[in-house]
């Protein structure tokens, strides 16, 4: 009993030494390369950005934000920092054009023109929430259209091109876009949301071909109803959220770090064989259509 006893105990040791190792070793390793992500001040982005700097990634973080929430970006500076990864962080609006050139200068003097951004994450909320045909004449019009589309969509595909012009990409990268059942489905006053989420799935789609040389995974990151500003923002939000919590399998709203640990899980090796799907990370809420209403 006490040989085997023994043997237990140094086998538990040596799992133990080899798990330590895994996890230190990984995360030396991802400390060579970067994560740029786009909304990186709150919800999925900012989530997303800490738990990739305690994978070991350093992190560039575009945002836009006013003096009132800057509060919350030192918060996941710091915790970046603590991390033991650096923060780069802008302020801008990543939408426009001229604010990301002069990023992309920056972005290339501090790395040094060398490939080793490994992960684009793309969680960018602003878009117009207005009707397509209203009674009372309150009827989203073509700016605010062009507007959602290409804040919410079109941008993910003009910072990929520069990073990938600037040779800044590494291989194997990951791209990630978060999308939303809404791609799919009509939601009030969602249209033209709806419509850049499909059309960030589609982009999706495209890049993972045109990437694939680069062996890259790339992925639209489909999360379920998550208790957000952005969502606070969608009328009949109250709605949406206790319709949620009776559809979802798990009995709970998806969380902004839920996401943020499929993203972890996808930037594994050999997680860039998964690339140019939609990826429920919902729980199984989108599944569920039925909920014994009639009861």
């Amino acid at each position: 009993m006490l040989y085997q006893f023994c043997l237990f105990c140094i086998i538990i040791l040596y799992i133990k030494y080899f798990i330590v190792n895994f996890i230190v070793m990984n995360k030396e390793e991802n400390n060579k390369y970067w994560a740029i992500i786009l909304g990186a001040s709150s919800g999925f982005g900012g989530a997303t950005a800490v738990k990739l700097a305690r994978d070991g990634y350093n992190i560039i973080g575009i945002h836009l934000d006013r003096q009132a929430t800057m509060p919350n970006v030192e918060k996941i500076k710091e915790q970046i920092v603590s991390s033991g990864s650096r923060a780069l962080f802008y302020n801008i609006n990543a939408a426009d054009e001229y604010k990301r050139a002069e990023v992309m200068e920056q972005i290339k003097s501090e790395l040094k023109n060398e490939p080793v951004i490994k992960v684009i994450m793309h969680s960018l909320a602003f878009g117009t929430l207005k009707p397509y045909i209203s009674p009372d004449g309150e009827m989203i019009n073509k700016a605010q259209i062009q507007m959602t589309l290409d804040v919410m969509a079109h941008s993910l595909v003009y910072w990929v091109q520069d990073i990938y012009k600037a040779k800044l990409l590494a291989k194997k990268c990951r791209v990630f876009a978060m999308t939303s059942s809404g791609g799919h489905t009509s939601i009030p006053n969602y249209g033209a949301v709806s419509a850049a989420k499909a059309a960030l799935e589609a982009h999706i789609r495209q890049l993972a071909v045109e990437l694939g040389h680069m062996q890259a995974g790339v992925n639209a990151i489909m999360a379920g109803v998550t208790d957000t500003p952005a969502l606070r923002k969608i009328p009949g939000n109250r709605d949406m959220i206790d319709i949620a919590y009776k559809k979802n399998p798990h009995g709970r709203l998806t969380t902004p770090e839920d996401i943020a640990n499929v993203i972890s899980l996808l930037c594994r090796d050999g997680g860039e064989w998964i690339s140019g799907g939609i990826i429920n990370a919902d729980g199984g809420e989108d599944i569920v259509s039925y909920m014994g209403q009639n009861k």
